[in-house]
């Protein structure tokens, strides 16, 4: 595995620590490293929309703007497991919802 390969990971990894302790900007980076394709993680717009919904029920206005200009390319059913997704992930001890 390559260093830059490495820190990718620990990136996202810490991110996603971080996101489940309430942080909503980790959350909003999240969105923005699913919906690229970036920093380690695959392109996936399911997991994008939800890291979004999260953030932009936190208050990241900026959140509530990638969560709609995604959606454009998303089918509704991926809209739908993606909304699910957010809604388990918040009831996940209330964390994120606080």
């Amino acid at each position: 595995m390559t260093h830059s390969l490495r820190s990718q990971q620990f990136l996202t990894e810490s991110r996603l620590r971080d996101a489940m302790r309430g942080d909503i900007d980790a959350c909003f980076q999240l969105g923005v490293s699913y919906s690229a394709g970036a920093d380690g993680c695959p392109l996936d717009l399911i997991a994008a929309h939800k890291w979004f919904n999260i953030a932009a029920l936190g208050g990241n206005s900026r959140a509530m703007e990638c969560r709609a200009e995604i959606s454009e390319e998303m089918t509704a059913r991926e809209i739908i497991e993606a909304q699910r997704q957010a809604r388990a992930m918040l009831g996940f001890g209330n964390r994120l919802a606080a």
